[in-house]
């Protein structure tokens, strides 16, 4: 049998046939049964019982821990998930309990101004976020989700130790403020407490874009029951975050106001070092994707290769043939084949032969096969929606600033004697996600679905429409509110809970945008692409905190400075609405471009924004094993199948 063509159909000789008499005596006894005199397997015995087999086994390529191709009945699904959940609550609780109190920490600690400390934070936060995409190069091209999980897991730890010893240890930290202006913290203090942030913001970076991605892989897309269980796992994991973020921005913001600095950086410090613990639990329950090789080496061979066929004025139409090779798998190990598309036809000119007899067909450099094209299509694809997404990460930068800065100088009794922490405000955020995930899953996916027809009540598109059009409401809100508080005549009168909607707005406006995120980047992702998929709406979080610290900076240099400008020292003497109503009007803008980007995309399986149907394109691989054929199923949606 041709090794090119594993289609071909198996010759009977690879059955067991019935055995004679003197071969029954050599077989191993324990296969038969003692009342028989001879038990034989017959070929449909055998074949049944390598289709059962078959029909537990993955389909996406995932191996178990040995490197097995992975059983659905011993591996992934349900049985694996809630060692990620639990993962990613503890992670969670690690970050927000140093990303919520750090403004506090540089101010009051280390000496720094209100507006620098702001800015830091953002800063760290977006460098966090950034290096997401260096954690998903890693997993992909080299080390696969787990490992890298593992790895950057201990790298965060360790930077957790180094902030709680900044905490503890006198020296590192500048002396106690008893008049101003207060003694700055020196360059040897500062250099220690930053690259303790720095270890952390670089574990942060390999963790975020894996963990969603690796407990998305513990579901088969081949089979509909576990898809339908994948979406379910995307709700509940961001419910896993919030959780996580509800314990930081409360419990422990409540432990560093009662215990001090180094007990509420070294609790969370704990919860991280539990949180390998509890990851490495379920080593033998995971299904591992493995690596893939690196996926920006292989955009920049498509790229090579397509414009080096162009200068020699290769053209492309619909009855071009491309370059593929004819195996079962792609070019590219462990991924699945892709089916060419119509966009972006210049890219095509990377799999166009311009030499049928050339015997360099292996130089990626010259020829590229056409699932290494699409894949560079699938990245280019996504590219609008995820820059018109960016404002509520712009948006929701200011959730650990200056709202926080905003609940600090307000009434945060909550009755007679107990007072909210500043740090503990976002949990109306929080608490928001929890309530709402749940009932979006339960109760209004089923009610949308019998309206809108689609399995998940809205498109991944849809959701994310929505999130951005709370949004605007959300910093109107904020806005409406400062205003308010800035006129009163007795503002720190004013109670805390003023800004809960504000806070709420901005929480169910994340909740939808998410998840939404979260979905569309998987599905729209090849499978070499996965990780760096996640890393780029990661990068979203980073990107908009950077934009936030860009903003404050422009609007301090064009309004006056920290002491007459907009944002000054003082919150009471700021234009800070002013600085919401600029925000708002922002996403305002954003949200309608979103529109125009949502209802022109089309995604690799041929769908528009609003659509739902997959209809690929054909491609002409040439022979036998290169034909596509179009089979629909019996819910109206088209799936191709190489032959």
């Amino acid at each position: 049998m041709d090794k090119n063509f594993p289609f071909q159909q198996q010759s009977n000789e690879s059955y067991i046939e019935p055995f004679s008499d003197g071969a029954r005596e050599q077989h191993d006894k324990s296969f038969i049964e003692p009342s028989m005199d001879g038990f034989v397997f017959s070929k449909q015995q055998s074949v049944k019982e390598e289709g059962s087999l078959s029909e537990t086994l993955v389909k996406n390529g995932c191996v178990n821990f040995r490197g097995r191709i992975a059983d659905k009945q011993k591996t992934g699904g349900w049985k694996a998930s809630p060692f990620i959940i639990v993962n990613e609550v503890a992670e969670r609780l690690a970050f927000f309990a140093v990303a919520v109190n750090m403004v506090a920490y540089l101010v009051f600690e280390m000496h720094q101004s209100l507006p620098n400390a702001a800015t830091h934070v953002t800063d760290w936060i977006g460098a966090a976020y950034v290096l997401t995409i260096l954690g998903a190069f890693i997993a992909d091209a080299y080390l696969g989700r787990f490992l890298t999980i593992i790895t950057f897991s201990c790298i965060y730890a360790a930077g957790m130790v180094l902030l709680t010893i900044s905490a503890s240890v006198d020296s590192l930290r500048p002396p106690l403020c008893t008049k101003r202006p207060c003694i700055p913290a020196t360059d040897r203090q500062t250099a220690f407490l930053y690259g303790a942030l720095g270890l952390i913001a670089l574990g942060t970076g390999g963790i975020k874009p894996c963990v969603s991605t690796f407990g998305a892989d513990q579901f088969d897309e081949a089979d509909e029951k576990e898809v339908v269980k994948k979406y379910s796992f995307f709700n509940w994991f961001f419910f896993a975050i919030n959780m996580g973020a509800l314990l930081g921005i409360t419990l422990m913001v409540y432990l560093q106001q009662e215990k001090g600095w180094t007990w509420g950086f070294a609790v969370p410090t704990a919860a991280m070092c539990c949180s390998v613990v509890i990851l490495a639990a379920g080593l033998t329950k995971y299904r591992y994707k493995k690596p893939m090789g690196s996926v920006f080496t292989r955009f920049l061979q498509v790229i090579v290769a397509s414009v080096r066929n162009h200068v020699k004025g290769i053209r492309v139409g619909r009855e071009t043939e491309l370059y593929e090779v004819r195996t079962r798998e792609s070019d590219i190990v462990g991924a699945r084949k892709l089916s060419r598309t119509t966009q972006y036809r210049f890219l095509d000119k990377a799999a166009v032969m311009s030499d049928p007899e050339a015997s360099n067909i292996k130089n990626r450099w010259s020829l590229c096969t056409v699932t290494q094209v699409e894949e560079l299509k699938s990245f280019i694809r996504v590219l609008p929606v995820w820059a018109s997404t960016i404002a509520l990460s712009l948006s929701f930068a200011q959730v650990s600033t200056f709202f926080i800065s905003q609940a600090s100088i307000m009434d945060r009794k909550l009755g007679s004697s107990f007072v909210i922490p500043a740090g503990s405000i976002p949990v109306f955020t929080a608490i928001n996600a929890l309530i709402l995930v749940p009932i979006y899953e339960k109760i209004m996916v089923p009610l949308l679905r019998k309206k809108t027809g689609h399995r998940r009540g809205l498109t991944s598109l849809q959701r994310m429409g929505v999130g951005l059009f709370v949004s605007i409401f959300a910093l109107a809100s904020a806005a409406l509110v400062e205003h308010m508080r800035r006129n009163h005549s007795n503002p720190t009168s004013l109670s805390v809970f003023w800004l809960f909607p504000q806070f709420f707005l901005i929480g169910s406006a994340e909740v939808f945008t998410y998840v939404g995120q979260l979905e569309f980047f998987y599905d729209e992702a090849t499978d070499g692409t996965r990780s760096i998929s996640s890393a780029m709406f990661l990068s979203e979080i980073g990107i908009g905190s950077w934009l936030s610290t860009a903003l404050v900076k422009i609007v301090e240099g064009t309004t006056g400075g920290v002491e007459d400008g907009w944002l000054r020292n003082t919150l009471n003497t700021s234009r800070l609405d002013y600085f919401y109503w600029v925000l708002t009007g922002v996403n305002a803008v954003n949200f309608l471009v979103y529109l125009l980007v949502a209802t022109l995309y089309k995604g690799r399986d041929g769908a528009s924004g609003s659509g739902s149907v997959r209809d690929e394109s054909m491609v002409d691989l040439g022979g036998a094993a290169g034909r596509v054929n179009k089979l629909q199923d019996d819910k109206g949606e088209i799936q191709s199948t190489v032959f």
